[in-house]
């Protein structure tokens, strides 16, 4: 596997471990961190209970569980967190505060889950091909007429006017496997300095600019490679948020709302945290060279109350019991109360591996996401091991969920950044449960 260079950072090799490869490339650290846990597992991982599929009963799981959130409580990893995990019905635990020096986190806390977005997005765009009013495999430039006429680098790291005509159209199949052409640059080229210059490099923060100038400037850059025939992270769910948005005629939050939420009983998810519920919503955090550092204060930060622009390309907040809902409809094979909300056969795409294995290069990813592990449509898909069939994604302020073919579902929800201080809570809940 030839060595890819991440900025001015260390070399990432085979042989690179995941703390020197994320430490290299500063900001994008969190973004890279929501996949490190997603690799086959062959036991768990830092003792405590393993709990076999039928095995333990709600109690058992939901002690473990807190267990684990207490022990990384008083180990400083996080200032508290609200978890579940189980089939069916699942207990919803909490521990620790909502900020450090403030009261107690509440198990209706309203976390900013950022990439746990993707697959709440996917199932909405899946809906619309349902409808008819999109196709996986049709140009989207009557929507996206900023994505017409697209130019490609004639290699990855080649200056931005080494290019060729694009050889066919963006699709929604592209966007939903991350094969677009767009998509965060590891390397140190032209693209990734001009990613950067003109504000769409991928990073922890929030959106800084609505949705429409963000896909303009996007769309002044060439593509990676060509359409589907590569895979790079992120920014496909971007354009996805605003290709649903512009489909509907409405803003993405609106549509998801009326179209999914509302079925599904997810009365706190949204693009923001309404006003009345401020109380809800508690501090994020990274840590710093001394311990815990706050990035944004309780009840207030980027999503406190409505942006003052479009934020369609954005990520959502959300609840332990709402992203269940979520969850729990698609281990229930695409239905919520007996009433079908994605087909079977689009849910199986969605929950099972997408992407070409040319797609997946070395440089495409940190080294090794593509051992035994594959991507749907907006989630990851472990492909080998114990745990073959999961499918789950990770939000860089410290949240994951997973759901396993057995019908369990797990989700942890933090507010601190994800690194390596944090590997040790994320393995230990991605290994709590072990599929018979």
């Amino acid at each position: 596997m030839p060595e890819v260079v991440a900025g001015d950072g260390p070399p990432v090799g085979p042989g690179a471990d995941r703390d020197s490869v994320y430490a290299g490339i500063g900001g994008l650290a969190p973004v890279l961190a929501e996949a490190a846990q997603y690799r086959p597992l062959t036991s768990g991982v830092g003792g405590g209970l393993i709990l076999a599929a039928g095995g333990g009963t709600i109690a058992e799981v939901s002690t473990a569980l807190r267990e684990l959130l207490i022990r990384h409580v008083d180990g400083g990893t996080i200032p508290g967190g609200v978890a579940l995990l189980g089939a069916g019905n699942a207990e919803v635990v909490t521990a620790g505060v909502a900020s450090i020096g403030g009261g107690p986190m509440g198990e209706d806390a309203i976390m900013r889950i950022q990439s746990m977005t993707k697959a709440i997005t996917s199932a909405a765009a899946l809906r619309l091909v349902e409808a008819g009013r999109l196709g996986l495999d049709q140009s989207l430039v009557d929507w996206l007429p900023e994505l017409a006429d697209r130019q490609v680098l004639r290699d990855p790291t080649a200056e931005l006017d080494d290019t060729v005509p694009a050889r066919r159209a963006i699709t929604l199949r592209h966007l939903l496997t991350n094969t677009s052409g767009y998509g965060m640059v590891l390397q140190a080229s032209p693209l990734q300095q001009a990613m950067a210059a003109n504000g769409t490099e991928a990073g922890p923060e929030p959106p800084a600019m609505g949705a429409d100038e963000w896909l303009r400037r996007l769309a002044e850059l060439p593509l990676a490679f060509q359409p589907g025939e590569g895979w790079r992270y992120h920014h496909s769910f971007a354009v996805l948020g605003i290709l649903i948005s512009r489909v509907t005629g409405r803003p993405l939050g609106k549509h998801l709302a009326e179209d999914l939420f509302g079925p599904l009983g997810m009365t706190d998810t949204a693009l923001w945290v309404a006003e009345g519920k401020l109380d809800r919503l508690p501090a994020a955090y990274r840590h710093g060279d001394q311990g815990l550092v706050e990035t944004e204060p309780a009840g207030g930060g980027f999503y406190a109350g409505p942006p003052s622009f479009d934020v369609s390309h954005g990520e959502l907040v959300s609840t332990a019991a709402d992203y269940h809902r979520f969850a729990r409809m698609l281990a229930d094979g695409g239905r919520v109360n007996g009433q079908p909300m994605i087909s079977p056969d689009h849910l199986q795409q969605m929950v099972s591996d997408q992407v070409p294995a040319a797609c997946k290069t070395a440089d495409s990813f940190f080294p090794g996401f593509w051992d035994g592990m594959g991507w749907g449509f907006g989630v990851a898909v472990t492909t080998e091991g114990p745990q073959r069939g999961r499918i789950g994604w990770a939000g860089g302020q410290g949240t994951d969920f997973f759901i396993d073919p057995d019908g369990t579902v797990g989700i942890l929800l933090t507010q601190v950044e994800l690194g390596e201080d944090m590997w040790p809570l994320i393995d230990q809940f991605q290994s709590l449960h072990q599929p018979s």
